[in-house]
């Protein structure tokens, strides 16, 4: 006889195997409408070019005239995306003139002397101008010339290497160049570490030179052959050998480096800081540059370290971009002048001056209504960082970004929250402002006359885990914390979740200010993307269906969850302003196109996407990524008394609402709850639009359904599984 298995939507990862019989398990790249399951829409690059660092923020705008722009703000840069073009508009320090050009021996490396201390560090960007090399040594004045470049390394206070593009012929000195730093945004990924002070416990540092071991060692060589030695510090440092970098690996000091392809560390003092050198150790190994490493044994200095990643907070007053750096200073940008795309945002832009803003602040936004410029986690004294305080609120005049004076003819001001130890984020709601700090919820609202703001607590042990990881939709707000999920509207809300232990029990909750919350409200839609345990980025999200949720009432609500490497995203915005959404997705293997950096080493690159078109991952170069996905039930009973009787399956009906290209169905079956599943004999059984009934040959008291694609160009959205299934005994 035919039996209808129906399954509730979402993802119930918190009951057993047989006690969320009718419930999903798990997914990837699948979502619920109307009840039903489907495979996501697919997502295609909407540029050629790729970003240079991680993307952390998006902001999109219209000016006045129409036009239609987003702000991205990376680790690196800040870049402008108009009319499907990526334009630098990065902060830039004051340039320093004649700056010393030379080259120490045949190489690509190019150093630069300074006169006074520049304040640089590895990982910089800057750009060169008014250039004259080093005469007699194949240099070229054009490969130097209002061109961008990574600070490879510092050799000395005054001193900084880049990598250009040329070998050179000989050692040459006397050159001469224009350098403008780029302003410093942070570490492309946040980083904690506990011991003697705060720093990374045996953290990498991006961009950190890499190399491999040209020849094997052994426990009591003191010199060390590299491939190539010449990006490592010179004349010492310190070098971290092995394949992972974990208590496994060794590390070791160096007194000279030969500075040479294949180039030799000399003078190498083995199994430091607690670590032991290997007997012997293969060549090929990795060796890493570890000299700005710490955590192994020694002190830090936490005044020093930057623990969370380079973020921007970004917003709009009118035509002007509003960017401030993550605990840094506030720079605008005039979309409405003639040569807005080869201006950088500053701070002394006309009409829009941020000179008397804050410098160090946590992140700003615009209040929608009264205009002001809002700083949260700013100074108590406006132009003094050592007076920043995590908890300090301060607003300027309203229509006036860089008025801060706070005057009985102003409506600037200041207030300083008390539940928490630092704000976490905010965002801009229906009727008010929601401001989170690490432990509590505010509400901000506009009061008029002496105070301007009013500022209410509505809500405790609901804090954000990071600023990026909250949302607000249709009045009604949506985060995540170190550990739950809440809603607020107008009352703090806990929201039942179905895969809660899954997510928080291998949730990196240390590097939360990487999760980023997005909005698709064309599938009522809340998603965030954070890392797990292990990773150094996202690699995970997780699904809130608030609208499916409304429509079929569940006990744990919709979530659905994922891990597929082509769907994380570190950032995204809605279909409000561009008629899709709009995502980044990070590979720090890779390397970024836009803009041009020379010597770039280790900076990763990202993609900007346009999601929910076509069904598969169209890449920059225009080649096709097969978008795969699955879903999976929990076990359900062959048989509804759940009697002892053993029953076959004979053949189920194929029931496909929606089926484009191929379709795998793979049946499991088990006798009893505790096992495994087995796939049966059979399986997996592949579906296409004109398949009407599978024959199954499946026999035991529980089986379970998996449903996914594997193919380019497929697309599916399920029905109701229907079985034919009789007695049968053991055979």
């Amino acid at each position: 006889m035919l039996t209808k298995i129906k399954f509730a939507p979402g993802i119930d990862k918190q009951d057993t195997a047989v006690g969320a019989e009718g419930r999903w398990v798990d997914s990837d790249n699948v979502r619920f409408r109307y009840g039903l399951p489907e495979k996501v829409g697919g997502w295609q690059s909407l540029l050629t070019d790729t970003m240079v660092g991680a993307a952390r923020k998006q902001h999109a705008f219209v000016d006045k005239d129409g036009n239609r722009y987003i702000g991205i703000g990376t680790d690196k840069f800040l870049l402008i995306y108009f009319e499907g073009q990526l334009y630098d508009i990065t902060p830039t320090k004051t340039k320093i003139t004649t700056v010393g050009m030379s080259n120490a021996d045949a190489t690509q490396e190019v150093s630069l002397t300074f006169s006074a201390a520049h304040n640089l560090e590895a990982g910089d960007i800057i750009y060169l101008d008014n250039v004259t090399v080093p005469s007699g040594v194949g240099l070229t004045d054009a490969a130097f010339e209002e061109k961008l470049f990574q600070v490879t390394r510092l050799t000395t206070d005054l001193i900084a290497v880049i990598t250009g593009t040329e070998t050179t012929t000989g050692v040459g000195t006397g050159g001469t160049c224009d350098v403008t730093p780029y302003h410093r945004v942070g570490p492309v990924a946040q980083s904690y570490g506990y011991g003697f002070g705060v720093t990374q416990f045996g953290g990498t540092v991006q961009g950190s030179a890499s190399s491999t071991l040209n020849a094997g060692i052994v426990a009591a060589d003191t010199t060390v052959t590299l491939v190539d030695s010449t990006n490592f510090t010179a004349p010492s440092g310190t070098i971290f050998i092995g394949d992972d970098y974990s208590s496994t690996g060794e590390l070791a000091t160096y007194a000279g480096n030969t500075d040479a392809a294949p180039g030799d560390l000399t003078t190498v003092a083995r199994s430091q800081n607690g670590t032991t050198a290997p007997a012997s150790t293969s060549s090929g190994v990795e060796v890493q540059q570890a000299t700005d490493w710490s955590g192994w044994g020694e002190a830090a200095d936490a005044a020093t370290v930057t623990l969370e990643p380079g973020l921007w907070a970004l917003s709009n007053f009118g035509d002007v971009l509003v960017a401030t750096i993550a605990n840094g200073k506030t720079f605008t940008w005039d979309s409405s002048i003639v040569a807005r795309l080869s201006t950088p945002a500053k701070q002394s832009t006309a009409g829009y001056q941020t000179t008397n803003n804050p410098t160090a602040t946590r992140f700003t936004l615009i209040s929608p209504t009264t205009r002001h410029l809002i700083h949260l986690g700013t100074e108590i004294t406006v132009g003094s960082p050592t007076t920043q305080d995590d908890m300090f609120i301060r607003f300027s005049a309203d229509e006036d970004i860089n008025e801060y004076t706070v005057e009985a003819t102003n409506t600037a001001g200041t207030q300083r929250l008390q539940d928490g130890t630092k704000i976490m984020g905010a965002v801009v709601a229906k009727e008010n402002i929601l401001v989170w700090t690490d432990n509590a919820l505010y509400a901000m609202k506009f009061v008029g006359a002496p105070f301007t703001f009013g500022f209410e607590q509505v809500g405790t042990n609901c804090g954000l885990i990071g600023q990026n990881a909250a949302i607000e939709i249709d009045g009604v707000a949506y985060w995540m914390s170190n550990n739950g999920f809440f809603s607020f509207d107008g009352t703090v809300n806990s929201l039942p979740c179905a895969v809660e232990d899954y997510v928080f029990d291998d949730c990196d909750t240390t590097k939360g200010q990487q999760v980023n919350a997005g909005i698709n409200n064309l599938f009522t839609e809340v998603i965030w993307w954070y890392p797990t345990q292990g990773a150094t980025y996202n690699d995970r999200y997780v699904v809130f269906n608030y609208g499916e949720t409304n429509k079929t009432p569940l006990p744990m609500g919709n979530w659905y969850t994922g891990t597929n490497v082509n769907s994380i995203r570190t950032t995204w915005i809605d279909s409000l302003v561009y008629p899709k959404p709009y995502a980044t997705a990070f590979d720090s293997t890779a390397v970024g196109t836009y803009p041009v950096v020379i010597g770039e080493q280790g900076l990763g690159r990202s993609v900007l996407f346009e999601h929910e078109t076509g069904t598969d991952q169209v890449n920059p170069d225009g080649s096709t990524t097969t978008l795969t996905s699955f879903i999976e039930s929990f076990s359900f009973s062959l048989q509804p008394d759940q009697s002892e009787v053993f029953l076959a399956m004979r053949r189920f009906l194929p029931n496909f609402r929606v089926l484009s290209g191929n379709n795998q169905v793979t049946i499991g079956v088990s006798d009893y709850p505790a096992d495994t599943m087995a796939d049966t004999t059979l399986s997996p059984f592949t579906i296409t639009s004109t398949t009407e009934k599978i024959d199954t040959r499946a026999r035991g008291r529980y089986a379970n359904l998996k449903i996914e694609n594997i193919g380019v160009s497929e697309s599916w959205r399920f029905g109701t599984f229907q079985v034919d299934i009789q007695p049968d005994g053991r055979r």
